[in-house]
């Protein structure tokens, strides 16, 4: 080699090297404490269409993202455990709120106490195992998942989920597990909240009560950073505030009832919720009921290797031999209606915006009045394993999608 290419190579060798160096920095210093509060349902434009101060002062104070893009479907179970595996729902288990697992000859439905603790239906790693397998403790205030012992394991510190439970009560909570002494601290808090979920299912996510409890909920959140930078030590905490999905109005007048096309007589197991379904047949009954679904007006009908690539869905054979799914604002009933629909849900095509969840996050790690462009959720257990200094599990992720919202490694 001539000397301008041994200069060349020099360069490129010593620009790896000092990048290695700064992820090794941030890997191996592990010092700062992540916590991550959810908030069910809580749609990406809420803070343009009502007041939300808190997480306006966080934007301000860190990063916000102009929306995180759930991964489909965009339902409650399988976003939070996409959140804390960075697998999509097609790849962690938890394939819809409801499914049925015809290996396991079981059903899975949020309601089901006995199923939903079941560790045979949660696949991956969540991301709290992931901690406490290399060193650190870990705490969970109602996690998906986190009451569950996969792999054997809990998060250190966890709850059994009881949605009685006063928010403030969740706050104090939090509070207290990041005072206790260092050796007992986890430095991993992850929190959840069901609402603004509950209201935008009950009045729509334009209702004036579905703003008020948006605003109460953004005062929570509030409080509990207030908190947090009141503790000794609090500059080293880093606050994450995220949600699931987000919410889309419904009405009766777009409504496709599954039964005008799948009679009860006909042996076709239907799992799930409005506006997605999964439907188990066997045999010839596989084809006609897809035959007799393809008429079905605004729903979207498919067989597994149907379903668009976008979504990363079809693969896991818990999705059933049909998969449907409503036309973004219609609804999809298995019996006809008995009382008015009216307010809102989710589930919708990803591409939806409506769907859309938020991201907002402060403390050491994070710039300051960044606008970080919109993401996959996937890419969230990515930056928390970085964050603590942690070798990930494999996921569908990637950190270097999130990576420009923290601040240069000194």
């Amino acid at each position: 080699m001539n000397r301008k290419t041994n200069f060349v190579v020099y360069f490129l060798l010593l620009s790896v090297c000092l990048a290695n160096c700064s992820i090794l920095s941030a890997q191996t210093s592990r010092n700062q404490t992540i916590v991550v509060l959810s908030l069910d349902g809580f749609r990406w434009d809420y803070p343009a269409k009502t007041s939300t101060p808190s997480l306006d002062r966080i934007a301000r104070e860190g990063v916000k993202a102009v929306s995180l893009i759930p991964s489909f479907p965009s339902k409650t179970f399988p976003n939070h455990y996409t959140i804390a595996t960075g697998l999509v729902p097609d790849h962690h288990g938890l394939v819809n709120n409801s499914f049925y697992d015809t290996e396991l000859g079981k059903s899975y439905s949020m309601g089901n106490k006995e199923a939903r603790l079941d560790p045979a239906f949660y696949g991956g790693e969540p991301i709290w195992i992931t901690a406490q397998k290399q060193g650190l403790k870990t705490a969970s205030f109602y996690w998906v998942g986190s009451d569950v012992a996969i792999s054997g394991m809990h998060p250190d510190t966890w709850k059994s989920y009881d949605q009685e439970v006063p928010f403030i009560q969740r706050i104090d909570t939090i509070i207290k597990w990041l005072g206790l002494p260092k050796d007992q601290r986890p430095q991993l808090v992850m929190g959840y909240y069901h609402e603004p979920d509950e209201s935008g299912h009950n009045f729509g996510p334009d209702d004036p009560r579905t703003f008020k409890m948006v605003h109460e909920i953004d005062s929570l959140v509030g409080i509990l950073y207030s908190r947090i930078n009141q503790l000794p030590g609090g500059d080293s905490i880093n606050f994450i505030v995220v949600s699931d999905h987000g919410m889309g109005a419904i009405s009766s007048e777009r409504v496709t009832v599954l039964r005008d096309y799948i009679p009860e007589s006909w042996p076709v197991r239907i799992e799930g919720g409005n506006p997605n379904f999964n439907l188990y047949a066997d045999g010839a009954w596989v084809d006609s009921a897809y035959v007799s679904l393809r008429k079905a007006p605004h729903i979207e009908v498919w067989k597994p290797l149907e379903v668009p690539v976008y979504l990363n869905y079809g693969k896991n054979p818990r999705v059933g031999n049909i998969i449907l799914l409503a036309d973004s604002a219609w609804s999809i009933s298995v019996q006809k209606p008995k009382k008015k629909l009216s307010g809102g849900t989710h589930g919708y095509d990803t591409r939806n915006t409506d769907m859309h969840a938020i991201f907002y996050a402060a403390g050491p790690a994070f710039k300051v009045n960044y606008i970080q462009p919109s993401f996959q959720n996937t890419n969230i257990y990515s930056l928390l394993a970085y964050l603590l200094g942690i070798k990930p599990a494999e996921t569908d992720g990637s950190l270097q999608q999130v990576i420009n919202m923290l601040k240069p490694v000194k």
